[in-house]
């Protein structure tokens, strides 16, 4: 999955930092939607995934304007639990985060039922 890094991304915008490069809250949103596209073949009907554990190493900035590829190996399962490696490499092929994603497995109504 690709996106073009934006004004709206940066450090500065979302409120993460003082500077105009792609903010780390953004990248990690990136990295956690490629997740959950890998997650979509694994649901039964009723069924969603939620995160539990973000483990990220952001390595690199990344200008507005530069274009940020961002991927998901398939998933180790463990039950209903998905641990994802998760990696962003820049228009260079330079890798500028990596790491890894937990999500669970979740019956939707269960879930939604027991949020306070």
């Amino acid at each position: 999955m690709r996106h073009e890094v934006t004004s709206a991304d940066t450090a500065l915008a979302v409120g993460s930092g003082d500077v105009e490069v792609l903010a780390t809250p953004r990248l990690i949103t990136w990295l956690e939607y490629a997740a959950i596209e890998r997650t979509q073949p694994l649901l039964a009907a009723g069924q969603t995934s939620v995160g539990t554990s973000v483990r990220i190493r952001h390595r690199l900035p990344t200008r507005v304007g530069d274009t940020v590829d961002v991927t998901s190996d398939a998933p180790e399962v463990d039950g209903n639990h998905l641990q994802f490696q998760v990696r962003a490499t820049n228009s260079a092929g330079q890798v500028i985060a990596d790491g890894e994603h937990v999500r669970v497995i979740v019956d939707r109504e269960q879930f939604l039922a027991n949020v306070p």
